[in-house]
This record gives C-alpha cells, structure tokens and sequence, in this order.
C-alpha cells in the first residue's frame, strides 16, 4: 500500500524546487542537481544537508513514477482546502445530503462514497483503489492485514556510470561507490541497542494503530506511542538513534550486461537506500552513459564501421583485415565493388542478451592519396585513358 498518509505531510515538489506541472525530464534534473548539491560526500558532518537528501530522494521515488505520481496527487487534491467540505456527523469534513450517501469536494462534484471504499464504478472510479487504500486505514472496517504496520521500505537511488564503446558492447564489471542509508552495522538493522529488542507496542498491542470513536463512525489512526510501527524500543541504538539505518559509503560491483546503449537504466533490486527497522531495501538504478569510439558505431546489435579502401582494391578486389570487437575478421571485397557498398559479415557484431550476436557492417570509402610519385602519375594517365577507351562515362546518365 502507498505510504499516502506520508504524502498529505509532505510537498514533494517544493522538496525539489519544481512545479506541481513539471514534466518528467524537470524534475529528473532537479533530483541530479540537489544530489550532487547535498550528496553526503560533498557535506561531511552536515546533519541538516544530509536530511536534505533523504528529502529530495523520496520525493523523487514519488514524481519519477509515473502511478505514484498520479496516486499522490490525487490524494493531496482530495484533501486540500480544508479536506472535504459540507460538513456534518462529526466526519472531516462531512457529507453532503441528509442520508449520508454522498459527500462534496467542490461545489458541484458529487462521488458515491462507496467508490472511496472499493464499492464498484461510478465517478471517479479509476482511482477508488488509491483512495480506498488510504482509507482502509482511516476507518475501522473489518480485520487489518499485516500491510498496515509493515516498516516502510526504502527509497529507489539512482546513480551514473561511463562506460567505453566496447565495455559497453561486451559487458562489464564496474565498482560504483554509493552513499546513502543503508542498515545499522551495529545493530543490525533493528534500532535496537545490541543486547536488546524491540518489543511489542502495549497501546496498539502491535497493530501500530488507535481507534475511537466519533458520531456514527469508528476511526483508526497511527498509534502515537510507536509512529504506527507497533513496536517500541527501550533502548535504541546509539549509531542509528534507533533508526536501523545509517548513512555511509559502499562499494558495491555492478555486471553490466553486454549489449547496454547509451541513456540505458539497469535495476539493481534491493541496492538502494535501507528501509527503517529492517524493512526491505529499496533499488538502485544505475545509468549508463556510453562514449562515443573512434572506428565504430553501432545500429541496434549490428556493429558498422567505415573501411577506407584505394581504386585498384575496388576495381581489381581484395581481402581486407577489418577490426572487430574482440581482433579482426578478413573482409573479401568483390572486383568492380562500388565506392559507398556496405558489405555484411555474419555474426560479428553485438553480443545479444538471447544469445549470438548481430552482424559487422563494412562501408568502402574510396581514400584518394594526398601525392603521387611520377610513375604512379602516368600509370593514373594510362588508367584514364583506358577507361575512355572501354568506353567507361561515371556521370552516364546523371543530371540533366
């Protein structure tokens, strides 16, 4: 279940200084500038840009997913301006009308209250699931699920890495340096002071929520003496202050695959930062930026490359050491090859994730030498003039 009560505390686009319409792309190059900012390796010791991060980091888990975003703000919109208005039976709020069936957000809009509680269509029925996750823990309906006090998981990360043309091509190792939470190494992950545990909340008896009750309805809401978590902790770990997590420097060894293209985002599942108390780590995604090489480029997993040739090897043939990826490969170049022919070697090319690989694409390119010796000159004249000879125009039929 998204973490919406969280969200209704939190303006996540202030968080990174954008626009409650800002695109996709903003607000990724909001999120990399304020890392880079408050990034902990820049601010050693800094307590207030370290939280900063933590800030800027969850509210890009949020807007840079295209549901979460949706879900949070349609759960902000629903409850902004006062909550919902019309008011009535003590609900936050209230309902509109005198049976209780139907309540206003804006003048004019009316939903069916059991679409916020999963009750079937109606308006507003695309995100009845939303709201009604959020709801489930507002109100008391039925036995809770183990979901409502499950600790948060942590945060996706996301970082950068450059690879060369051919690392990217055939795969690779690189070793990333990382900051960011991660679990306690002193306590495990627990919060806890080593020697002790958690123990069970005795307001909520675990469940991490109250209840009580108000006019016609029975509310539940976050237990207070343990934040929701249904458990207390006596004696928190000095290192993390009970937090099970703490912000330090890891090398962790990525396997990039072979085949990655540049602007690529590889997901390293349960890298990134540490949820609290033990709960399950959230992903780190690593870019790849690829540079560009100097013999080849690449057209899916075919590999190009363009091979400069003289006139006699085009007119009279020749095989040509060609590079590949992993050496060479001899390249045949039929007689009477034209200047510009692409010609294809099997295999070659790209290793491919299912297996294989693509195929070399060889472009002739005619190399005209900047001088020539006297005798080359005159051999030049005589292969001119047989060429006139045999009859040979290359612009026959070209132009007007």
């Amino acid at each position: 279940m998204a973490p919406q009560r969280e969200w209704l505390e939190h303006d996540f686009y202030k968080d990174l200084g954008v626009a409650s319409d800002a695109s996709a792309e903003e607000i990724k190059k909001a999120y990399r500038k304020l890392a880079r900012e408050l990034h902990p390796d820049a601010n050693p010791g800094d307590t207030a840009a370290e939280e900063r991060f933590k800030r800027v980091s969850e509210a890009h888990s949020v807007l840079a997913d295209p549901e979460k975003r949706k879900e949070y703000d349609e759960t902000r919109a629903m409850f902004a301006g006062g909550r919902f208005r019309g008011g009535g039976n003590g609900f936050p709020g209230g309902f509109s009308g005198g049976g209780g069936t139907h309540y206003t957000t804006t003048p004019g809009a009316d939903f069916n209250i059991g679409d916020l509680f999963g009750g079937g269509g109606g308006a507003g029925g695309e995100s009845a699931g939303g709201f009604g996750d959020l709801f489930d823990g507002l109100f008391n309906r039925g036995p809770r699920t183990s979901t409502a006090t499950r600790p948060k998981r942590g945060n996706d990360l996301e970082t950068e890495t450059t690879l060369t043309f051919k690392d990217a091509a055939t795969g690779t190792t690189v070793p990333l340096r990382v900051t960011s939470p991660a679990p306690c190494t002193t306590c495990h992950g627990s919060g806890a002071k080593p020697g002790t545990s958690p123990r069970v909340c005795p307001n909520c008896n675990g469940s991490g929520f109250v209840s009580r009750n108000q006019g016609a309805f029975g509310f539940s809401e976050p237990c207070q003496d343990c934040q929701g978590t249904g458990s207390r902790i006596d004696d928190p770990c000095t290192d993390c202050e009970g937090s099970g997590v703490k912000v330090r420097a890891r090398t962790i060894n990525v396997r990039i695959p072979a085949g990655v293209e540049d602007g690529q985002r590889i997901r390293l599942a349960g890298q990134g930062e540490a949820g609290r108390r033990g709960a399950p780590s959230g992903d780190l995604y690593v870019v790849v930026h690829v540079t560009a090489d100097k013999v080849f480029t690449r057209s899916g997993n075919d590999l190009k490359v363009q091979l400069p040739v003289s006139i006699s090897e085009l007119v009279l043939g020749a095989t040509v050491s060609v590079p590949t990826l992993d050496g060479s490969v001899g390249v045949k170049i039929p007689a009477n090859t034209t200047d510009g022919r692409t010609l294809r070697v099997r295999g070659r090319g790209v290793p491919k994730r299912s297996g294989g690989a693509g195929d070399l694409l060889v472009t002739v390119k005619v190399a005209v030498p900047p001088k020539l010796d006297d005798d080359a000159v005159e051999a030049m004249r005589r292969y001119a003039a047989a060429e006139k000879a045999a009859g040979f125009d290359p612009r026959a039929g070209w132009g007007r």
